[in-house]
């Protein structure tokens, strides 16, 4: 006898079946679902992107593009990226190499005035360089009526000259000194401005149109900007911007390297798909962004080019990035073996990100 399912003509068997492949990737759905909801009533303002192979299984928005004004936040939304934009400048030094104008070994100084010799360019992308905060020399002794850039940056760093952190290659310590000085180095090399150059080289043919490095006027006057938020002192969320310590992004506001990125969750789809594709460059260069560094005592620091570095006995080989600008908080999450991908953008600097990271990562292992 052939059995039917109740609800189709389908033969009974080949229903069971049916019920067998997608009810992981239902339950999978639901748990992230009830986390996005959970996250949600806690006050958590953003978007959550999860993917597999390219292909997108979960993308939901929540919150507020301006609380102030009460504008609903939409999954197609620009945010400011933060630090997860040092992908883009490693990307663009990258691409120097490949085309023969830099090596990764060569020094700072052969490119730039700077009172620092003996750090490589390895060491500049990987954070293994011991230079100094450029902010805290910029903080105490720049005019902040006035935007500083990075030409700025380099003549206070050489005016100044702040000591080293620690020897170069001597251990990893967070740069994004480093990140000022990659973005010159692409300038001096090309002789062309880091901004045209990573939409010449990166966003334009990829098609991430709605990505750019972008000043405050430009952000201020893109319609789906979602600006972040900081509780005040009533406990109400307002612009970040209204708060002191956001006051970097302004007198800072012409640098490049470290940050200003602004994109969408489907641009960094974009970006992730291509990174597969080999569409900007080969795989030798992005084995290569992908491997610890080697320190001086031989032993490793876990972050590439511009991603940190981590493995997992479920997922194999993850590559990731935070970032942090006022009222942000951004993640990308690449699980390079399996092809899934998860981004988080979220306006709010709201606790709740971490336990729905922890929700959509687990989902992502069973799915």
């Amino acid at each position: 006898m052939n059995f039917k399912s109740p609800h189709s003509n389908i033969p009974f068997f080949t229903f069971v079946i049916y019920l067998l492949l997608i009810s992981p990737v239902s339950a999978q759905i639901s748990k992230v679902e009830k986390a996005f909801a959970d996250a949600e009533s806690k006050g958590f303002s953003g978007v959550l992107l999860l993917a597999i192979d390219g292909k997108v299984v979960f993308e939901e928005a929540t919150g507020y593009r301006s609380f102030e004004q009460k504008t609903p936040l939409q999954t197609t939304d620009i945010f400011e990226m933060a630090s997860v934009s040092k992908q883009f400048t490693a990307m663009m030094v990258m691409k120097c190499a490949e085309k023969g104008l830099l090596t990764y070994d060569n020094e700072l100084t052969d490119y730039l005035d700077i009172p620092y010799p003996g750090i490589t360019i390895r060491q500049l992308l990987t954070h293994t360089n011991g230079l100094p905060d450029y902010q805290d020399v910029m903080d105490k002794h720049w005019d902040k009526s006035r935007v500083a850039d990075n030409g700025d940056i380099l003549e206070y760093l050489r005016k100044y000259h702040p000591p080293m952190l620690a020897q170069p290659g001597e251990k990893y310590e967070y740069s994004n000194t480093a990140y000022v000085f990659l973005a010159s180095i692409v300038e001096k090399v090309t002789g062309r401005d880091f901004i045209e150059l990573s939409r010449e080289w990166i966003f334009n043919p990829l098609g991430m149109g709605n990505t750019d490095i972008r000043t405050l006027e430009e952000k201020a006057s893109v319609n789906n900007f979602a600006a972040g938020h900081l509780k005040d002192e009533n406990g109400n969320y307002v612009n970040a911007n209204k708060f002191h310590s956001s006051d970097y992004t302004v007198w800072l506001g012409n640098r490049k390297g470290p940050g200003r990125v602004s994109s969408t969750a489907q641009d960094l789809l974009i970006w992730d798909q291509a990174l597969y594709a080999g569409t900007l460059v080969g795989k030798e260069t992005l084995d290569l962004a992908f491997s610890p560094q080697i320190l001086n005592d031989g032993s490793l620091s876990n972050y590439g080019f511009g991603w940190d570095l981590s493995e997992d006995p479920d997922f194999g080989k993850i590559v990731s990035h935070t970032g942090d600008n006022p009222g942000y908080k951004t993640l990308i999450m690449r699980f390079i073996d399996q092809n899934k991908t998860l981004i988080l953008l979220n306006n709010n600097a709201h606790e709740g990100k971490d336990a729905l990271i922890e929700s959509a990562v687990e989902a992502l292992r069973e799915w």
